[in-house]
């Protein structure tokens, strides 16, 4: 029997890593770790499909209060609504999310704005392992281009803002430290559900291999659709046959039947013909099929394996049963698997319930009476199409 040690050991998802000429943690060793788990998601059906499920269920039907949801929070016209939007997506991404603080000369919060998580990185810890600052920068791979110049991962292009503390003396300090309010950057609330100044890895990054798998199958179906629509073998012709009218345009030498059955691949030209005519019988070209073999049932099995293993990893077994047909489909189902989603989905929600009352108890005024910040789970009601997002 093997000992832990004798295992084989399992590769770190990401390690991180002073940056210290940016005076960052590194969130991946290349620093892009946000940014290349949400391109394998986007790349996988499956993963998208979760994806977007789970989204949903987080978001579940918005705040419990909806005066307060239709409230704009900051000068971009954005209600607490929309600001609940975006950070459901990246709580689904990243399984954490940022929000910016602005404060009015009172040290009182006067808006709030959310920032793409993907976009953040935690600053360098102190002696006493403190995180004091988030740095934001609008593209970590540097390649976004502002008025036609690239935007560099460099400190002149980075925001260094301070970590959310709301307490008055400690926000006047830093206004006084920035020169006044008009310079002041305010500060961001960095939420993390792995904890407090830990990078966090969204809950699908267990399936990675399988989603780049379910990619790469598709891959695989799509090159077989678009160019191999046509019997597998090869045409032999003798060397130097129809040489001697090689410049008459209109021959059919062995190089223009190559070309000509080239143009017939593919979904959109299988099954058409080709036309070849020759002065002798020792002058036609012969196809010789290549038989291979058949790894449609290898493709089916790894596909459903990959599929069901992604799912697993959002925790919506019961949807992909409901998709393949081991459990039967009707009302009672549905209901079902909706109350299990947004149980599972709860964690999420009070992580967002708990940022918006901690904001919203030093606002610089009421805008919820009741300060109840609840989400509400989203329910399946059969008449109701709109609640439906299954």
């Amino acid at each position: 029997m093997a000992t832990v040690k004798q295992v084989k050991q399992t590769e770190r998802r990401f390690d991180v890593i002073s940056i210290s000429n940016l005076g960052i943690q590194s969130y991946g060793i290349d620093n892009l770790y946000p940014q290349i788990i949400k391109k394998i998601v986007s790349a996988s059906e499956s993963a998208s499909i979760c994806m977007d499920r789970y989204k949903t269920f987080i978001q579940g039907n918005g705040f419990k209060d909806v005066s307060f949801s239709e409230t704009v929070l900051n000068f971009l016209n954005e209600t607490a609504d929309d600001i609940l939007y975006l950070i459901c997506s990246d709580i689904a991404n990243f399984r954490g999310f940022a929000l910016h603080i602005n404060y009015n000369s009172f040290g009182q919060i006067s808006e709030i704005q959310h920032i793409p998580f993907e976009n953040c990185r935690l600053c360098e810890q102190d002696s006493e392992g403190y995180v004091s600052k988030i740095a934001v920068h609008p593209d970590w791979t540097g390649r976004t281009k502002l008025g036609g110049k690239i935007i560099s991962v460099r400190k002149d292009y980075i925001d260094y803002i301070d970590i959310f503390n709301p307490f008055p003396e400690v926000i006047a300090s830093q206004i006084q430290k920035a020169g006044g309010i008009e310079n002041y950057k305010g500060q961001i609330l960095w939420v993390s559900d792995e904890g407090k100044f830990i990078y966090p890895k969204p809950v699908h990054d267990a399936v990675v291999s399988q989603m780049s798998t379910e990619e790469g199958l598709g891959n695989i179906a799509n090159r077989n659709t678009r160019n191999n629509f046509f019997p597998f073998g090869i045409f032999i012709t003798k060397k130097g046959q129809s040489t001697s009218e090689k410049e008459d345009e209109n021959s059919q030498n062995p190089e223009s039947i190559s070309n000509s059955i080239a143009k017939l691949q593919g979904d959109e030209k299988a099954l058409k013909a080709i036309n070849v005519e020759v002065e002798y019988d020792e002058e036609i070209p012969k196809f010789e099929r290549i038989q291979g073999n058949n790894y449609d049932k290898d493709f089916t099995v790894t596909t459903e394996t990959a599929t069901s293993k992604i799912y697993s990893a959002f925790n919506q077994e019961i949807w992909y049963r409901i998709l393949n047909g081991s459990v039967g489909f009707s009302s009672q189902m549905i209901t079902d698997a909706f109350d299990y989603y947004s149980a599972v989905t709860n964690k999420e929600r009070r992580m967002i319930e708990r940022a918006f009352d901690k904001i919203f108890r030093h606002f610089y005024k009421q805008v919820n009476q009741s300060m109840d910040f609840t989400i509400q789970p989203l329910k399946y009601v059969s008449s109701t199409a709109s609640n439906n997002a299954g």
